[in-house]
């Protein structure tokens, strides 16, 4: 009997294709961890660019309990912090040392949201860099649901030596 053994989404892809981030990947990249990890999948990446994630919204999200009982709607927050999650995957991703960092979500301008996101939906989340200096940086994010704009925003980003390394 042959043992199974699970492969990770890069390494199922074909030479040449994007590169693509499962959940196993991305919590390698991330810091984030459940309930706060709120970007399922990356299915593009142009070089050092730009960034295309998704988040699987399900009922069964904790901030459903309470936002709104009876009528789920994602809070905007949560769906502005998914869109810098993302974009921290491009950020974190070639960052030396990047266990002892972290990215710090610093400022938020032009952010409007245009439809309630409820569970089924599937955000589609496109994050751009801006500009970029040393460690600091904005990038342009854009999240869509079937299709049709659900958020956007600008983000700004610093990054830091993580307390105590």
């Amino acid at each position: 009997m042959t043992e199974q053994t699970a492969v990770s989404e890069t390494e199922k892809r074909s030479p040449g294709e994007p590169t693509v981030y499962g959940i196993n990947e991305i919590m390698r990249i991330l810091p984030h961890r459940y309930p706060f990890l709120l970007v399922d999948r990356i299915v593009e990446i142009d070089s050092d660019k730009r960034i295309v994630g998704l988040k699987n919204v399900t009922i069964n999200e904790e901030f459903f309990q309470g936002h709104f009982p009876g009528v789920p709607v994602m809070p905007g927050v949560l769906i502005i912090e998914a869109m810098a999650q993302v974009a921290g995957v491009l950020i974190y991703r070639d960052l030396p040392d990047r266990e002892k960092k972290l990215i710090y979500f610093t400022g938020i301008e032009n952010a409007r949201f245009r439809r309630p996101v409820v569970p089924g939906d599937q955000l589609r989340i496109e994050m751009e860099f801006l500009n970029r200096r040393n460690n600091f940086g904005k990038m342009q994010g854009r999240a869509t649901v079937d299709g049709k704009p659900v958020a956007d925003a600008v983000v700004t980003f610093g990054i830091i030596d993580r307390p105590g390394t």
